[in-house]
Parts: structure tokens; sequence; C-alpha cells
């Protein structure tokens, strides 16, 4: 199956998800769509669009209010990896959890997540190149919420994929994200 014919799928079966899912009163995790660009350090450049859904789970922590979403996403990964550039597709998903400070009132909130991801080919850059297509993902981040109804988010986050020693070699890749979100 192509990794276009595989996005498509995965975007509307996760709109069927979001469209199944119960209205939430509480503003810790909305449910969104966000586009996001990621750095390595090794001239990789990475384009994402996304979607998160809530979780219907919260509890209360260190005076702010804890949630869960699941996060999935598609990327294209562009790196110089040998002559030429290497382009690789990626698909993700991620459950993730969000820390809303001051009760749950907080524009200010805190990220973290991991999940698995997919590759059409294996990831190669400069100075590595992936042994599995198959990868974990975690991420930990802050953001700031904005808006009447704080439907506006930005993020700074901070990612680590590899294989987690699944097969060697298992280079890993760290990554900057600035992710631009929109809640409904």
């Amino acid at each position: 199956m192509s990794t276009v014919r595989l996005s498509v799928l995965a975007a509307a079966a996760a709109t069927a998800l979001l469209a199944t899912l119960p209205a939430q009163a509480d503003p810790t995790v909305k449910s969104g769509v966000y586009l996001q660009y990621d750095r390595a350090s090794d001239d990789t450049n990475v384009g994402t669009i996304g979607i998160t859904a809530p979780i219907q789970w919260s509890r209360t922590l260190w005076g702010g209010k804890l949630g869960a979403y699941w996060d999935l996403y598609y990327s294209r990964l562009s790196s110089t990896g040998g002559p030429e550039r290497n382009e690789t597709d990626m698909v993700g998903l991620v459950p993730s959890f969000r820390l809303r400070f001051n009760q749950g009132l907080s524009p200010w909130f805190a990220d973290a997540g991991i999940g698995a991801t997919y590759t059409n080919r294996l990831f190669r850059t400069r100075e590595k190149e992936f042994s599995t297509r198959f990868n974990f993902a975690s991420h930990l981040g802050v953001g700031y919420s904005f808006g009447t109804r704080f439907q506006h988010e930005v993020q700074l986050r901070l990612q680590h994929i590899s294989n987690a020693r699944i097969k060697e070699p298992n280079p890993g890749e760290n990554f900057v994200q600035l992710r631009y979100g929109y809640t409904f």
C-alpha cells in the first residue's frame, strides 16, 4: 500500500474517530488539528500535519489538571543522506499527557508522550541510517493557549525517535519542534 494511500486512510479513520467522541467540557485537552515544523542537528527538516483527539481521562496533579489525548500525524522528513536529498514519509500515533497549570485554568501547559511511528523507507542522513522502519517517538514540550476559547496554541517540543534497540544500529534522532494548533 502506498504511503499516500496509507496517510489518507489514517486521516479518514482519525476524522471518523473524532466525530464519534462526545464533547468534553474540560479545557485541559480538546480535539484539534495542527501544523508543525521540526529540525534536527544534521540538516534534517520535517513538516508535519496532525490531529488530536481527547481521551476521556483526567486527574488533578500538582495543583493543575492532567488530561490525555491521541496524537495522529503524517510527517515528511527531508535530509541530505548521501549524494542527494532523502525524502521519507512517516505516520505516527502517540498517546500523550497534558498538564494544564492553575487547576486547569492557565493558558500554559506541559506535554509528554510516547508512541510509535512507521516510515515508507529507512530514514537516513549524512551521518546515520536507521535499521528499522518501525520506531518509537517520545516527546516533552511546553505550550501556550490563546484566543477567546483557548482555541489557538503554540508549543515548543523536544522529540526523540529510535527503535529502542530492536535492531542495530540504533542511531536515534532528536528534533526540536515548533507547533501551531487549532482546537475545537
